[in-house]
């Protein structure tokens, strides 16, 4: 065997941080087309790992589930971005750092179109992934909203205002990625998120911060879809939670 099939080799099967990235995007591409091919129920485990060419221990080693496979890399992203809102320094706009996190999460979809794409496609179909892609926008604005309340702990309405912003961007960035996977890729979202979130940072500088709640009741504020404005999103968003009473998100 060559030096280069070896190398070959060796990153086929996963043993070099490249390798086990690139095997674990086979995989999650092999997945999805199989899914689309055959339909999400009926493909199986062994169909995937025989489209690739590796074994079934080989795939859960990178995947606990078929539907884990619908989103390779999740939790490693999302804790990519609570590094980087724990890193961002004090002296910075808690709304800048907030926005530019989520231009972050933008990139990691853009960065390989093929599978966001796919899933797009698939979770339109699926109800199950549907949810749990819902689980999963939840869980960043969580993190948005742990991070704008420490640094908005000093201001009136502290609380109330870190979940509006929180839901407020999360929609914004929702809203900018599905134009952009109906349009089969076909637009500059980095463009439009970047002025959407202009928008959003100039109503969050200007509008006066809200009452703080009395109520004790934890709701979660999931905005996943919408063809509203932002100025819109955030007037519905801060209306829902007073009228709720529970601001803990």
């Amino acid at each position: 065997m060559t030096e280069a099939s070896s190398g070959d080799a060796k990153q086929r099967t996963g043993r070099t941080a490249d390798g086990r990235r690139q095997l674990r995007g086979a995989l999650a591409v092999a997945a999805l087309d199989l899914f689309a091919a055959k339909g999400y129920e009926a493909t199986t485990v062994e169909d995937i790992v025989t489209a690739v060419g590796v074994g079934r221990r080989t795939f859960f080693r990178h995947f606990r589930s078929k539907e884990e496979v619908v989103f390779p890399d999740h939790d490693e992203r999302l804790a990519g971005v609570v590094r980087e809102l724990e890193q961002a320094g004090e002296s910075e706009s808690p709304m800048a750092v907030v926005c530019r996190t989520a231009e972050t999460v933008l990139e990691m979809y853009l960065a390989d179109p093929e599978v966001s794409l796919k899933r797009f496609e698939l979770t339109r179909q699926v109800p199950s992934l549907r949810d749990r892609e819902i689980v999963s926008i939840d869980r960043y604005q969580r993190v948005f909203a742990r991070y704008l309340r420490q640094r908005f702990a000093e201001l009136p309405g502290a609380e109330l205002r870190a979940a509006v912003t929180a839901a407020t961007v999360v929609a914004t960035h929702n809203h900018v990625l599905r134009r952009w996977l109906k349009s089969g890729g076909g637009f500059d979202a980095r463009a439009a998120l970047r002025e959407a979130l202009r928008e959003v940072a100039v109503e969050e500088a200007s509008g006066a911060p809200p009452e703080e709640s009395d109520g004790t009741e934890e709701v979660v504020v999931g905005v996943v879809r919408t063809s509203k404005s932002t100025h819109d999103v955030r007037d519905r968003v801060e209306r829902a939670l007073r009228e709720i009473g529970g601001t803990s998100v």
